[in-house]
């Protein structure tokens, strides 16, 4: 039956939107469209109105039939109790990270910046035990 009623719902949507876009425009607050003139006359409602009405009313009505239809099968508690319950107990002790002491940066021998390497010298094979010194 929600299937069914839910098939409904995105038909009517996809009518609506379809619907929507084929009507003129009024004008709205972009300035643009609508009448020729400073007065225009609203006329009665076109058969592209009374249509949106119809779709607009049936989408209202298919989602609160949606909505009764999904709360008639849930449970009468909220889904926050029923995680709170499945939830497994957390440890009582937390293992002990290392303190972060002192600078996390490379240690340097000097103030200058670092630079990368340049493009003609050769890669290392390896890398070094101790830390380069920066090339002249």
């Amino acid at each position: 039956m929600e299937n069914v009623v839910l098939t409904i719902h995105l038909i009517l949507a996809l009518l609506l939107i379809g619907v929507v876009l084929l009507q003129r425009s009024e004008g709205g607050g972009l300035g643009i469209g609508g009448g020729g003139g400073t007065v225009s006359a609203r006329g009665a409602a076109t058969a592209l109105t009374k249509l949106t009405w119809i779709f607009a009313s049936a989408f209202i009505v298919t989602s609160i039939a949606l909505t009764v239809l999904a709360t008639r099968g849930g449970q009468g508690g909220s889904v926050v109790d029923s995680v709170a319950t499945d939830a497994a107990p957390a440890p009582a002790e937390a293992p002990a990270t290392p303190a972060l002491g002192g600078d996390l940066l490379p240690p340097s021998t000097s103030d200058a910046p670092a630079t990368p390497p340049r493009a003609d010298a050769p890669a290392p094979a390896t890398a070094p035990a101790t830390t380069p010194t920066p090339n002249p």
